[in-house]
Order: C-alpha cells, then structure tokens, then sequence
C-alpha cells in the first residue's frame, strides 16, 4: 500500500486546522532528539515505513480529535486515551475544547482506504500532529497499537521541564496479509474465568489479532449456560481435567467477554464440539450418548471414546437449542462445531450428523467452521475448514473450494513444548520452539494456495495448565510471532530482525505481569538496555 506526497500534505492539513483557530501566541521550542521510526521495535512489521528524523511531543499540551459524526472513531480515541493515562499518568483530553493544546493526534476516516482494506491505516507523524487515517474503526483501532508501541515507557528529561515521551516522525502504510487473525483458547478441560480471559483479549489486541475461538466445551466440561438445557451447566459446569471445582460462563458472562472483545475489535468465535468430545453432555443428559455405554463424568485427557448418537431425534432438538441459544449471543458470523476426533462415531453416521448440523448452523445465520475431519462430509463450500492435522483433509478442501483456517499442530498449537525444559505442555505434535513457530511460509504450507486460506489461528488446549499464568508461559512469545505471520508481507519477515525486536518486548511483558517463557533462543532486554530510535 503506498500514499502520494499530496496525500500525505492533505493529511497534515487537517490536523492543522485544529490550530488555525486558536489566537496567536510564542510557538514552543522544544529541544527534541532526532529519531529513527524505521528503527522502532514495531510487531508486527508493519508494511512500510519511512523516518523524518524529529519527533512529536507527547505531553500535558496533547489533545486527540476523532473524525466528526462517528461513534465509532470516538470510542478508538477514547481508548487510546485510556491507554495513555495507564501509560503516562496523564489525562489526555478527547474532543474537547483545549485551550492549552500545543499538539494534537487526529483520527481520521479515509474513503481511499477502503478501497485496499477495511483494516488499512496511514500514520503520519510530524512535529506537532499526528494524523491516523484508517478505512474503518478497525483499522483506527489498528494503528493505535502500532501508536502505543511507539510510545516510550518513559519520558524524557532533556527536553524541558516537564514530562515529555518523544514519538519518533515519519510515517507507517500498513494494511493485514490475512483477514482472519485467530487465537482459541480451551476453557472446557480447564476453566478460564471472564477476568483471565480479558487480559487474554487485552493482550491478544496489542499485536492486532481479531479473532478469538472460545472452546467451550468437551468430555471434561461444559462451560456455557444454555437456559433451555440447565443440566449442562449445573451437573457438567463444575468437573474439569483434575480434581478442581471447573466453573462455567452464564449467559451474562458470556456477553460481558463478546463486548469486551467487540471493544478491542475481536470477534468472538463459540465452538460446542461435536459428536465426539461430547462425554460431559452425555452426563448431564444421558439421552445424547451414543457410545453404548452409560456416562460417567470423566476427568482425564484420553480422547476418541465419546459420541453423541446421530440417528436420535433429541439430539437434533438439543444442538438445535444449543446453536440458537448461543448464536443469539454471538454477533459475529462464525459457529465452530467441533468435529474431531470423532473415533467411536460410524463414517456414514460421521457424515449423517455434520450435514445435519451444518444446516441448523445456517437456520441461525452462521457460517460453520470445524476441524479439518469435516471435510469427509458433504458440507457447502461457504463453510470454513480448520487444518490442525490431515494434509489430506486440507487437500480435500481445496479441492472442494473451501476456505482453510492455519493451524496445523506442529507449527501453530501453543500447547505443544518449547523444548525439553518446558514446564508445560505436550509433545504429541513434537517440540514448537520460537524459531520454529515463526519460520514458515502460513501462505503456501504444504501447497495450500493462498487465495483458499483465511488465515493461522494459533490453539491453546488446557491439558496440562489451569491459572493464567501457565497460559500465559505457553502462549507468549509464540503468539506474537503469529501475529506476524498473519498480518506482516512476507518480504518483510525475517527471522534475525524479528527476534531482535522480540526481545525487545520484554518491558511490555514484564508491565502487564505476562509470565512468558524465556526462550534462551531470544536476547531478552530490559527497559535500559532496549535501543533508542535516536537518530546516530
């Protein structure tokens, strides 16, 4: 994505407008260092950038405006206000009248930017404006994570007498490689409280994901109220692998994670699995089993052994129940049905049963999605498959012009081991260190064309860990360079640089309590040994 120069000029101008009107008074003089942005430890890379060797002066004088007549753009600046106070302890006033502002961050809607992608964004940065133009609130929401990694975690003394965090100038185009950009989290074999689940999406934002794939249930739990089927929760919401109590979401929590999500522009994605991994179901209604043998709650991690029972009429009224009740609750377009592992259900009944629910998927405006086993089915092209295992499943699919979600476990699970020495985790899929997990080509593996894939989502399954802090130790630093992977070009990866900026994520981290593992591949810094983007 490239800008002309006029572009560029036009974009300035607007933010100047904000000063035009203001009386005459001395212009600050402010002694500001001379910066690099190229230099910037950005994640992901963005798709170009340029320096202008100054800075902007982030200070008590800094006002943001947000484009006329749109919510939404409002609700991007008073985010980004937020995280400015938590930053800098500092409140920055948003479309408000300012008598005292010298400088101003202007969020701004471009038509032009549509044209190329809903989540593009423009980001000049001058002495005393920034300007962010975006295709849509997305795309705004967008670029205020690259403006927050621009940010110093400190201010500078030199300047003058008052705290100021100098943003390096210059200018960011940038735009996804994929649209889908997803993380799943288990919370079915060990539950996931809405608070963790919050830091999870807090965190899952700062390097631009949009997707969030809930795994809500399995043989171990089920972890969502559904009003017409109270047993689910009530008998089945309070086992998890283990002896620990489990829990489960009510309808309430559930909206209170779907919003918090939609805040920081992540769609929630529900997956109720099915016909196997359904063993807690069957305990809590043992009319659904199909296995022939009678339910016992299961606390263990073996897989393969349960089914529901494709040939009952109840059990059609019961997923029909459970996709309307939760569908109801999920604006965003996408249902998961699980569908793995299924190894005790019969091919013909296999079949039988995701063509059946594919078409209670649709009654309720969804577009299914399920593990890569689906595609044996006889399943419409608008549904999505998930390649976590078969290459021949992936194959099947394009053939039959499905799209395909990225997750093949021995890249992209983060539940697989760093190494030997890992503290949690499995080894089924072998070792995922952080090399290996950002050094592959999402676009063309295993001769998956691009135009069939949406994008990697990166699993999380919760065997082996139950507090947010071992979630946290398998998924950082391998889910920030799947957000690479997923919105960076290719051109612009490389492994070298990126780890280097990798370590120096370290203070960001650290800040926001992640207990990420410390791979001894990466150079971790601390905040005083990261390089400035002083200009030499």
């Amino acid at each position: 994505m490239h800008y002309s120069k006029s572009s560029a000029i036009a974009f300035s101008c607007i933010a100047m407008l904000f000063f035009s009107c203001k009386p005459e008074k001395e212009p600050r003089h402010l002694n500001l260092p001379k910066t690099d942005l190229t230099q910037a430890d950005l994640i992901p890379k963005p798709s170009t950038t340029e320096a202008t060797y100054s800075a902007f002066p982030l200070d008590r004088f800094t006002a943001i405006h947000t484009a006329p007549d749109s919510l939404d753009f409002n609700d991007v600046g008073l985010f980004l206000a937020d995280k400015l106070k938590d930053l800098i302890q500092m409140d920055v006033p948003v479309n408000t009248e300012f008598p005292n502002q010298e400088s101003v961050i202007y969020i701004h809607h471009s038509n032009s930017l549509s044209k190329i992608n809903q989540e593009s964004y423009f980001l000049k940065i001058n002495r005393d404006s920034i300007v962010l133009s975006a295709a849509s609130a997305a795309g705004a929401f967008r670029g205020i994570q690259t403006l927050r990694q621009l940010i110093p975690s400190k201010a500078s003394d030199s300047i003058i007498d008052y705290p100021v965090w100098p943003i390096p100038s210059g200018s960011i185009n940038d735009s996804p490689l994929f649209a889908y950009r997803g993380a799943m989290l288990d919370v079915a074999r060990h539950f996931f409280t809405v608070e963790e689940v919050k830091k999870y999406i807090d965190l899952l934002a700062y390097y631009k994901y949009n997707i969030l794939h809930l795994h809500l249930t399995d043989d171990q739990g089920w972890r969502i109220e559904i009003k017409s089927w109270p047993k689910l929760t009530e008998i089945s919401g309070v086992t998890e692998v283990g002896s620990e109590p489990g829990g489960f979401y009510t309808q309430e929590d559930y909206k209170i994670i779907v919003e918090y999500a939609a805040q920081n522009h992540i769609t929630i994605i529900p997956e109720v699995d099915m016909p196997g991994h359904t063993n807690a179901a069957s305990v809590a209604y043992p009319i659904l089993n199909g296995n022939g043998k009678t339910p016992k709650i299961y606390r263990g991690t073996h897989v393969g052994f349960s089914t529901f029972d494709t040939h009952k009429d109840t059990v059609y009224t019961f997923i029909d129940d459970v996709v309307r009740e939760i569908s109801a609750l999920t604006p965003g377009p996408y249902f998961h049905i699980g569908g793995d592992e299924s190894h005790v259900t019969k091919k013909d009944d296999y079949i039988y049963f995701v063509n059946k629910v594919e078409q209670i998927v649709q009654r309720y405006d969804k577009i299914m999605i399920g593990w890569d086993e689906i595609v044996t089915a006889d399943i419409d092209t608008t549904s999505i498959a998930q390649f976590w295992s078969s290459t021949d499943n992936a194959k099947m699919a394009v053939a039959k012009n499905l799209k395909i979600i990225m997750s093949p476990a021995n890249k992209a699970y983060l539940d697989m081991k760093y190494d030997l020495e890992s503290e949690y985790g499995l080894n089924w899929a072998g070792y995922v260190p952080v090399d290996t997990a950002y050094i592959w080509k999402p676009e063309s593996y295993k001769n998956i064309p691009q135009k069939n894939i949406l994008g990697i989502e990166a699993p999380l399954w919760s065997e082996t860990i139950s507090t947010i802090s071992e979630l946290e130790y398998l998924a950082f630093p391998r889910a920030i360079g799947f957000a690479e992977l997923n919105w960076s070009q290719p051109e612009n990866r490389d492994w070298e640089n990126y780890k280097a900026r990798l370590g120096n994520q370290a203070p960001f981290l650290e800040k926001m309590n992640v207990n990420y593992y410390p791979s001894p591949l990466i150079e971790w810094k601390t905040e005083s040994e990261i390089p400035k983007t002083l200009k030499k």
